[in-house]
């Protein structure tokens, strides 16, 4: 990046392009049959984003009868409980946190079958799995991801047979559409949901949290009542992806706060809410290509 740089271009590019990445990804029918076969049990890991990502394919993964699947942040991982595969998500390849635990899987000998999706096909990851399913085409120049976390998870949900035309389209959707300028400007906003949807939810947070320094949180859709409900409030947003409990937006509007949901397949919200995160990240003066305290990729010294 150089001085020129407009703040947010790549953010901006890279949001855009998921339709077209999306549908990309749903005809990888080679790279979809490297992913865990039905039956296995798998392990899923990540960091931040990917980490998201991941505990919605384990809940898609069980929920389409393929298996027991787990979710676990790279740092806290328990692999050594028999799993068939791990399937490992970074869209660098270089995190420590994922490095370091994939290579004492293939150093301790008896590990189950590694697979790797990554973005970008130079990192030392690629060399460490049994099976590396490439996105580059995903990858981005952006530190705050976006198009390579939702490419990632429509290849999972293409893996598990899901057709993805109507999600794609609603991403086409969602791209479009006029942004709310009320969505923009609210002071608080938690992000909930429900089965596969509490990742997209922990990552919708992450997002504006990263690209405008905004008070955001997130939980799974029940456990919002029992105690978050109390900072909703006017001016503050509930952000549903997905269906939401029986009677949740009406006690959310009782508190004078704003109960958002779409009809929209809840991954093509969550460009929506991408693109909420990019417009008030741009209207704070910020550049979520450069993000404070942020790197691409979190490589740990020694």
């Amino acid at each position: 990046m150089n001085a020129a740089h407009t703040p947010g271009a790549h953010m901006a590019a890279e949001i855009a392009t998921q339709p077209e990445t999306w549908a990309r990804a749903q005809q990888m029918r080679a790279e979809q049959a490297l992913l865990p076969a039905r039956g296995e049990r798998v392990a899923v890991i990540g960091c931040g984003t990917s980490w998201f990502m991941a505990q919605s394919y384990a809940a898609l993964r069980e929920r389409a009868g393929h298996g027991e699947t787990d979710a676990f942040a790279a740092s806290e991982a328990f692999v050594d409980r028999g799993y068939d595969a791990v399937v490992a998500l970074t869209r660098s390849g270089t995190t420590s946190e994922v490095l370091e635990l994939v290579g004492g899987l293939t150093a301790a000998g008896d590990a189950p079958r590694i697979i790797g999706v990554i973005g970008d096909p130079e990192s030392p990851l690629v060399d460490l799995v049994d099976d590396a399913v490439l996105l580059p085409f995903a990858d981005e120049q952006s530190v705050v991801q976006t198009r390579f976390a939702t490419t990632a998870l429509a290849l999972f949900r293409a893996s598990l047979g899901e057709g993805l035309d109507a999600a794609i389209a609603d991403a086409a959707t969602a791209v479009a559409a006029e942004l709310d300028p009320e969505l923009v400007a609210a002071e608080q906003t938690s992000y909930l949901g429900m089965g596969w949807t509490v990742g997209l939810a922990h990552e919708a947070a992450l997002k504006m949290r990263e690209a405008s320094q905004s008070w955001t949180e997130s939980y799974p859709s029940m456990e919002y009542r029992h105690g978050p409900i109390s900072i909703a409030a006017t001016g503050r947003v509930t952000w549903q992806f997905g269906p939401a409990p029986e009677g949740l937006s009406a006690q959310v509007a009782a508190t004078g706060a704003r109960f958002e949901t779409s009809d929209l397949d809840p991954l093509a919200d969550l460009v929506r809410a991408q693109r909420v995160a990019l417009a008030r990240a741009i209207a704070r003066g910020l550049d979520p290509d450069r993000p404070r305290n942020l790197t691409r990729s979190v490589i740990l010294e020694p």
